[in-house]
C-alpha cells in the first residue's frame, strides 16, 4: 500500500501529490477535523474542576473524512501528517493523530515553509514527532477563547442583547471606541504660520516660520500672526545652508501584519482578502508546469530569509541591476517572531510577475507583484539623496526649507511604484544672499483630533501593543464587524479611506466591560496572555497552571457582573399588541430589527419593521372572499401590482388587479409534494 499524505487544503494535496509522485497517495482533511464538544458543566466541553481536561468531538460536517481517512490509514504502510507549520497546523495534526490511531511520538509529522519540489521533498527526508508543546499552547488558546466567548457572551447577550465578546476581539473593539472618545473629547486649538514663495534663477521653492528669537515659532492669534507678516516686508538673508547626503535604506521583507497593512494603503484590500489571495498563491497556481507554490507561508512574524532564496536573489540583482545595486541581508526579529519560520517571499527568483501574469487572476497578479518586489528590495542596495536644509532670516525671524533630491535609486528601483516620496529641489544659494518674498502669507489652522482607525492602522496598532497574533488579525477585524459592533466607512462623502467607526451596541458593549471586567479585557492583560501561550509553546509554562489562574481571575468578576450589571429593557414602540393587549417592543434578531410582544414567550406576536422606502399598500375597497377582510393593493419584489387581503398572514388570498386568483407558493408547493408523496404510495 502507498504511503499516505494528509494534507489540510485539496488545493495543497494536488500539487504535492505532484513532487512526491506515485509512491505517496496525498489527501485533505479540509481542514480541523473537529473542536471542543459543547457538552459538560455549561457546555464548554472543558473539565473545569479536573485539570481543564476538554472533550473533542468530530465537527458534523467532517464525519465523513474522518471515516474515509480511517480507511485510507488503515491500508497504508505509513502516514505522514504534513498540516500547516504553525500552532494551528500542529493541533491540527495532533487531532488526526489522536482519531486515526497513530502514536503522537512516532516520526510522522512534516513541516515546509514553501511548497516546492526541493522544499517538500527535504521535508520527507527530515519527518519528526508531534511538537506537543505547540499543541498544548493553541490548546490552550483555544479552551481561554471557548470560556470567554461562551461565559461572557451569554452574559452580555442576556444584560444588554450584545452577540458576543472575545479575548481578543473585545480588547480590537476597545481601540476603535476609546479612539472615537478621544475624537468626541477633543477640542481644536487655533494656529497660524507664516508661510512664503521665493524664487531663484527660474526654480520656486517654499518657506515658513520656523522660530522667533531662536525658540519654536507658535503662533495662537490672527494678531500674533499680522504682527509678525508686518515686520517679515523686505529682504530675507540666507543665513545658514546645510548640505548632506542622505542613505534610505529597504523596508524588509513582509511578514502577516506588514503584507496585511500594505496591501489595505497600496491595493486596497482588506485583511480578510489578503489572506485569502496570499493562501492560494502559497498552496499552488499552475504557472505552465503544474501547480507549484509562488510564496512562502503566509502567516508568520518573522523577517528571515533563507540562505538559498537569498544567494539566488543576490545573483538576480546584479545580473539585472549591476554590483552597485547589492546591498546586505538583514534580519530583525520582534522578540515573540517564531524563528523557524521564514518572511513571507516569492519561492523562485526566476518567477517574475510579468512572466507569470498571464496564469494569475489580477489580484493574485497585483498581490504577487507586491511580495515580490519587496522581498528582492529587501537585499537591495539603499537609495541616496542629496539634501539641503536653508535658513532665511529677517531680524528675530528664521525661516526655513528643506529639499531633497535623488543621486541613486537603490532598492526603489524595483519598489518604487509603491513609494510617494518625491524629490523636492532647492536652487543653488549661498550664505549672505538676499532674497525678497514672491508671496507672504499668514495661514489659519486648527489642531486635528487623533485620526480614527483604518484596517491598516488598527492592524498596526495591534501588533505593536501585542494583542493577538498575524494570523487572527484578519478573523478579529471581521467578527467585530459581523457582531454589529463597528463599521467599515469612508471618513467623508469625497474620501476614498475607509475607517472604523463604533455603533451604539460597541459603544455600550465596552462600557459594561470596562466597568465589570476592566483587569482582564484590556491590552496589558491580553498582551501578557499571548506570552504565557508563548511560553507554553516554547516548553517554559504550564498549561494547567495558566488555565487555572486565568479561571481564579475571572470567575467572581463574572459573577459580580450577573448580580450587578442593569439589564437593558427592550425599548416600547407605543403600541398595543393585537393578540393579548400587552406593549410591543423592539427586538433585534439574525435579520435584523423587528417588533415583538413584550410578553414574550408567553405571548409570541412579532411583525417586521415596515421599509420607509417600500411603497405603501393602498385601500381599494373590494372585500377579501376567503375570510372578509379589506383586499390592499400591493407592489411585488419584482415591479408588478397584485391585490392581497388585509388580515396577512392569516389570510394569504390573492388576485391579480383585474381580479384573477393567485395561488401562493406555498399552497402549490404542499400540493405538488402531496401529489408526489400519492405516488410513491
Amino acid at each position: 500500500m502507498k504511503k499516505l499524505v494528509i494534507v489540510e487544503s485539496p488545493s495543497k494535496s494536488k500539487t504535492i501529490q505532484k513532487y512526491l509522485g506515485n509512491d505517496y497517495t496525498v489527501v485533505s482533511s479540509k481542514g480541523h477535523i473537529r473542536d471542543l464538544a459543547i457538552k459538560g458543566k455549561d457546555g464548554l466541553g472543558v473539565d473545569v474542576e479536573n485539570g481543564f481536561h476538554p472533550t473533542y468531538e468530530v465537527s458534523k460536517d467532517k464525519t465523513d473524512v474522518v471515516n474515509d481517512l480511517k480507511k485510507r490509514a488503515a491500508k497504508a504502510d505509513s502516514v505522514y501528517l504534513a498540516t500547516d507549520p504553525d500552532r494551528e497546523g500542529e493541533a491540527i495534526s495532533w487531532h488526526l493523530a489522536d482519531e486515526l490511531g497513530l502514536s503522537e511520538t512516532e516520526a510522522d509529522r512534516v513541516t515546509f515553509h514553501e511548497i516546492t519540489q526541493n522544499a517538500v521533498k527535504e521535508a520527507f527526508e527530515h519527518p519528526r514527532a508531534i511538537d506537543m508543546d505547540l499543541v498544548h499552547s493553541q490548546e490552550t488558546r483555544r479552551i481561554l477563547d471557548r470560556i470567554i466567548g461562551f461565559k461572557l457572551s451569554k452574559l452580555l447577550n442576556s444584560k444588554i442583547k450584545s452577540k458576543s465578546a472575545g479575548r481578543v476581539q473585545s480588547v480590537a473593539l476597545k481601540l476603535i471606541v476609546e479612539r472615537e472618545k478621544e475624537i468626541e473629547a477633543f477640542t481644536p486649538e487655533e494656529y497660524w504660520t507664516i508661510d512664503g514663495k521665493f524664487v531663484k534663477d527660474g526654480t520656486v521653492f517654499e518657506a515658513s516660520l520656523a522660530r522667533i528669537n531662536g525658540e519654536k515659532a507658535e503662533l495662537h492669534t490672527g494678531e500674533e500672526a499680522r504682527k509678525v507678516y508686518d515686520e517679515c516686508q523686505g529682504p530675507f538673508t540666507v543665513s545658514e545652508v546645510k548640505e548632506a547626503e542622505r542613505k534610505r535604506a529597504a523596508f524588509k521583507p513582509f511578514i502577516t501584519s506588514t503584507l496585511q497593512q500594505e496591501a489595505s494603503t497600496k491595493l486596497g484590500f482588506s485583511a480578510k482578502r489578503t489572506m485569502a489571495v496570499a493562501q492560494r498563491l502559497y498552496e499552488g497556481v499552475d504557472v505552465g508546469n503544474g501547480e507549484e507554490g509562488l510564496i512562502t507561508y503566509m502567516r508568520t512574524d518573522s523577517t528571515r530569509l533563507s540562505d538559498v532564496y537569498v544567494r539566488s536573489a543576490q545573483a538576480y540583482i546584479t545580473q539585472e541591476f549591476g554590483k552597485p545595486y547589492l546591498g546586505y541581508y538583514r534580519v530583525s526579529n520582534d522578540v515573540n517572531a517564531q524563528d523557524a519560520h521564514e518572511a513571507i517571499r516569492p519561492t523562485n527568483i526566476n518567477h517574475h510577475p510579468e512572466k507569470i501574469k498571464s496564469h494569475l487572476t489580477s489580484e493574485q497578479y497585483r498581490l504577487y507583484k507586491l511580495i515580490y518586489a519587496r522581498a528582492l528590495a529587501s537585499l537591495m542596495a539603499p537609495a541616496r539623496y542629496n539634501s539641503a536644509g536653508v535658513t532665511l532670516t529677517q531680524g528675530i525671524y528664521d525661516f526655513t526649507a528643506t529639499g531633497s533630491r535623488m543621486v541613486f535609486d537603490g532598492w526603489l528601483k524595483v519598489y518604487g511604484e509603491y513609494d510617494s516620496s518625491k524629490d523636492i529641489i532647492l536652487p543653488m544659494l549661498s550664505q549672505g544672499e538676499e532674497l525678497t518674498a514672491a508671496e507672504l502669507k499668514c495661514n489659519q489652522h486648527f489642531t486635528e483630533p487623533p485620526a480614527r482607525y483604518t484596517e491598516a492602522r488598527l492592524i498596526r496598532q495591534m501588533e505593536e501593543e501585542g494583542i493577538g497574533r498575524p494570523s487572527t488579525y484578519a478573523m478579529i477585524i471581521d467578527t467585530i464587524q459581523e457582531r454589529g459592533y463597528c463599521s467599515l466607512e469612508k471618513s467623508s462623502a469625497s474620501g476614498k479611506t475607509k475607517v472604523f467607526f463604533p455603533t451604539e451596541q460597541g459603544k455600550l458593549t465596552v462600557e459594561k466591560l470596562d466597568e465589570f471586567f476592566s483587569s482582564i479585557i484590556n491590552v496589558k492583560y491580553t498582551a501578557q496572555m499571548e506570552n504565557k501561550l508563548d511560553d507554553i509553546a516554547e516548553g517554559n509554562a504550564d498549561e494547567v497552571n495558566v488555565l487555572q489562574n486565568f479561571w481564579d481571575k475571572f470567575t467572581p468578576l463574572l459573577t459580580k457582573a450577573y448580580e450587578n450589571m442593569e439589564k437593558i429593557q427592550p425599548e416600547k414602540t407605543g403600541e398595543i399588541c393585537p393578540e393579548c393587549g400587552g406593549e410591543l417592543v423592539y427586538r433585534t434578531g439574525r435579520f435584523g430589527k423587528f417588533i415583538s410582544c413584550g410578553n414574550f414567550p408567553k405571548c409570541r406576536y412579532t411583525r417586521q419593521l415596515e421599509d420607509e422606502t417600500k411603497e405603501k399598500a393602498e385601500p381599494t375597497g373590494k372585500i377579501c372572499p376567503d375570510c372578509g377582510g379589506e383586499l390592499l393593493k400591493r407592489k411585488s419584489r419584482y415591479g408588478t401590482y397584485f391585490l392581497g387581503c388585509s388580515n396577512f398572514p392569516k389570510c394569504r388570498h390573492m388576485e391579480t388587479v383585474e381580479g384573477e386568483p393567485i395561488e401562493a407558493k406555498t399552497t402549490a408547493t404542499r400540493r405538488r409534494t402531496s401529489r408526489r408523496g400519492s405516488r410513491r404510495s
